[in-house]
C-alpha cells in the first residue's frame, strides 16, 4: 500500500477489476458509488469502490502516542491546545479534519464545525443504496428505468465588495507641460459655459433653451457633479437623495458601505436586503412608491423579528455599480436578500433570493417572506450555537478567573508565609547574635574586672594624713551594703568607679594573684552605675584627670545608683524641648 493514499477499484465485470491510487482525504472514509451513464443507445454500468488505507486514530488509543506525529504536527497540536484547552482525544481528530491547519481548527472549535462537503454531497447527490456488483449486460436492463436523484439548488455566493478607489493618472512632467495650454483653455471654457448655463436658468420658461429646461434633475435623478465618495458618505448621499425624491420615509437605510452591512449581517446573523435603483429606468418611481414604500413592506422591513438590514444604492455610484455587476443584476429595480448559509459553509454569505424588475407589493412581500422563513431556522440554529459557545466561553473565562484569583491568593499566602519565616529566622539570628555579643561583652567585662583589680592600689593606713575617707552605699542588688574605705588624695575619680566595679573581685580574694591577667583588646569598658553625693546631690563622673581630693575633699558619704536603659530613655525624654 502507498502511505497516505486510497485504493480506487473500478469493477468492469465480475472477473475484471481496474485499480489505481488516489490521495487520502483528511478523514478516512469508505464509499461505494454506483455510476450509470448512457452513451448513444448503449448503457454501460460499472461499480466504483473507494477503499481508504486505514488511518491510525490516535484519539482512540489509550496511551495517545504522540511520537507518531511529525514535528510540525506536534507544534500545531501544542499551539491549538494552548488556545482552546481541548482534550487531546478530541483535538487530534479535529486537526486531522482541518489538514493540521491551526487557524481553521480554532475557527471550527469556536464557530462550530460545518458539515463535511463529501458526506453532504454523498447524502444529497448519491442515493444511499446497497452496493451492487453486476456485469454490463445486467446493467443494460436494470439502469434503464432508474430515476436520477434530484440535485440540490445551492445559492450563489455573495462576495464581499470593497469599492475600488479612483486612481488619478498624472502624465509625465514633459507631457503635462506640453498639454498645459490645452488644459488651461479647457478649464476657462468650462467655467464660462457653467456661468452662462447658470445665468440662463433665470430666463422665463417660454424663452429658456430646452437643454436647460430638461437639464439634470434633483434627488436620485441628479447626475450633475457626481463624484466618488467614501462608502459612508455615498450611503448618506443616497439617503438624502431618496428623501428629496420621495419625502421623509420610515425605511431604515444602513448608513455605511455594502461591505460593512454584509459584515454586520454575518456578525449579528441577520438578513441583508440590498436595493439597487437606476434613476434612468422608467419603473423606478412606480416601484419605489407602490412597492418599496407600501405600508406592509415598510412594516415588514422595520419589524425587529425579521432581522433585516436595509442597504440601498444608486447605480450611478461606483459602489452600487460594482454590487450590480457582482450580483448579476440585469433588470431594475433590483432587490437581493443576502444571509449566512451555514449549510454551505460556516462563513459563507449567499444570495438566497433575487427580486428583479417591478412587481406588486404583495408579491414582493411574499417572495421576501418565503426566503427569510426558509433560512431563518438555520440562522436560529447558528445563533443558539453561538450563544452556547459564548456561555461556555464565559463559563471557562469565569473558571479561569476564579482559578487565577485562587492561585493569586495561594501565592500571596505563600509569600506571606515565606516573609514570616524569613522574619522569624532573621529575628532568631539577631537574637543569637545579640546573645553571643552579650556573652562576649560579659566575658570581656569579667576579664577587664580581673585585670583592673590587679591595678588597684592598696588601702593606705589610717595614720596617713593625705587620704580621703569615703563611705559608699552599694546598690541593694549587689548585697554589699555600706562600705567605708580610704583612698589617697591623688586617686582619680575613675579609680573610685573601678573600685566599685571590681569590689566583688576584690572581696573574693584579698590577695592579688601573682600572674596578673592582661587587659582585653578592643574593649572599652562602660560603667553601668553612677556615684553621687546625698546632700547636696552631686553626680561625679568617672574622670581620669580629676582627683578625689579635688571633687570630694577629705571625706564624703556617697551612694551608688544603677543606670538602666529605661532610665536613660526617660532622662532623654525629660530633656526634649
Amino acid at each position: 500500500l502507498i502511505p497516505g493514499h486510497n485504493q480506487l477499484t473500478l469493477r468492469l465485470n465480475p472477473s475484471a477489476t481496474l485499480a489505481c491510487w488516489l490521495p487520502q482525504p483528511p478523514d478516512p472514509w469508505t464509499v461505494e458509488l454506483a455510476i450509470t451513464f448512457a452513451a448513444h443507445h448503449n448503457i454501460v454500468c460499472s461499480s466504483l469502490a473507494l477503499h481508504p488505507r486505514p488511518a491510525v486514530n490516535m484519539a482512540e488509543s489509550g496511551d495517545l502516542d504522540l511520537g507518531q506525529l511529525s514535528t510540525s504536527q506536534q507544534e500545531a497540536l501544542q499551539q491549538y491546545t494552548s488556545v482552546t484547552n481541548q482534550d487531546l482525544k478530541d483535538a487530534i481528530p479535529l486537526l486531522q479534519r482541518s489538514q493540521w491547519n491551526v487557524q481553521i481548527a480554532i475557527a471550527k472549535f469556536f464557530d462550530g464545525e460545518g458539515p463535511d462537503p463529501v458526506a453532504e454531497a454523498m447524502a444529497q447527490d448519491i442515493p444511499r443504496t446497497t452496493a451492487r456488483h453486476e456485469n454490463l449486460q445486467e446493467s443494460l436492463h436494470a439502469s434503464a428505468g432508474r430515476p436520477q436523484a434530484p440535485r440540490r439548488d445551492r445559492p450563489d455566493p455573495a462576495p464581499r465588495i470593497v469599492p475600488r478607489p479612483n486612481t488619478v493618472h498624472r502624465p509625465p512632467f514633459l507631457v503635462g507641460l506640453l498639454l498645459a495650454p490645452f488644459t488651461i483653455g479647457y478649464s476657462i471654457a468650462s467655467k464660462i459655459f457653467r456661468t452662462v448655463f447658470y445665468l440662463l436658468n433665470f430666463l422665463p420658461t417660454q424663452i429658456r433653451p430646452r437643454a436647460i429646461t430638461s437639464g439634470p434633475g434633483t434627488g436620485l435623478r441628479s447626475t450633475n457633479g457626481r463624484r466618488m465618495l467614501m462608502p459612508r458618505d455615498t450611503a448618506a448621499r443616497f439617503k438624502r437623495e431618496f428623501e428629496e425624491e420621495y419625502g421623509n420615509t420610515e425605511l431604515p437605510w444602513f448608513e455605511g458601505g455594502i461591505a460593512q452591512a454584509q459584515d454586520l449581517a454575518k456578525k449579528e446573523l441577520k438578513f441583508l436586503l440590498v436595493v439597487l435603483m437606476s434613476p434612468e429606468h422608467d419603473d423606478t418611481e412606480s416601484f419605489t412608491r407602490e412597492t418599496l414604500l407600501a405600508p406592509d413592506v415598510v412594516s415588514f422591513i422595520n419589524d425587529p423579528a425579521n432581522n433585516i438590514i436595509l442597504w440601498g444604492g444608486n447605480i450611478l455610484d461606483s459602489e452600487a455599480y460594482q454590487v450590480a455587476q457582482e450580483y448579476n443584476c440585469t433588470k431594475y429595480p433590483f432587490s437581493a436578500i443576502v444571509c449566512l448559509t451555514p449549510k454551505e459553509g460556516s462563513t459563507r454569505m449567499s444570495i438566497i433570493k433575487r427580486l428583479a424588475g417591478p412587481m406588486p407589493a404583495s408579491a414582493y412581500l411574499s417572495e421576501a417572506q418565503a426566503a427569510i422563513n426558509k433560512y431563518a431556522p438555520d440562522l436560529a440554529g447558528v445563533r443558539a450555537e453561538r450563544t452556547a459557545q459564548e456561555v461556555t466561553r464565559s463559563l471557562r473565562n469565569e473558571q479561569d478567573s476564579a482559578y487565577e484569583r485562587s492561585l493569586a491568593k495561594d501565592r500571596e499566602r505563600a509569600r506571606q508565609r515565606r516573609e514570616a519565616e524569613k522574619a522569624t529566622a532573621e529575628a532568631a539570628r539577631k537574637a543569637e547574635e545579640e546573645a553571643e555579643a552579650a556573652a562576649r561583652r560579659e566575658e570581656q567585662r569579667e576579664k577587664w574586672k580581673r585585670w583592673r583589680a590587679t591595678t588597684m592600689e592598696d588601702e593606705p593606713p589610717a595614720s596617713n594624713k593625705d587620704v580621703v575617707r569615703i563611705a559608699l552605699k552599694m546598690p541593694e542588688s549587689s548585697g554589699a551594703g555600706r562600705i567605708v574605705r580610704r583612698f589617697r588624695n591623688d586617686t582619680t575619680m575613675e579609680s573610685l568607679y573601678a573600685f566599685v566595679e571590681c569590689y566583688d573581685v576584690l572581696a573574693a580574694s584579698e590577695e592579688v594573684t601573682e600572674k596578673a591577667p592582661t587587659q582585653p583588646e578592643d574593649y572599652e569598658h562602660e560603667y553601668q552605675f553612677r556615684i553621687a553625693s546625698v546632700m547636696p546631690r552631686v553626680v561625679y563622673e568617672p574622670s581620669k584627670e580629676e582627683t578625689m581630693a579635688q571633687k570630694i575633699g577629705r571625706s564624703g558619704n556617697l551612694i551608688v545608683e544603677d543606670v538602666s536603659a529605661d532610665d536613660e530613655s526617660d532622662e532623654g525624654e525629660d530633656y526634649l524641648p
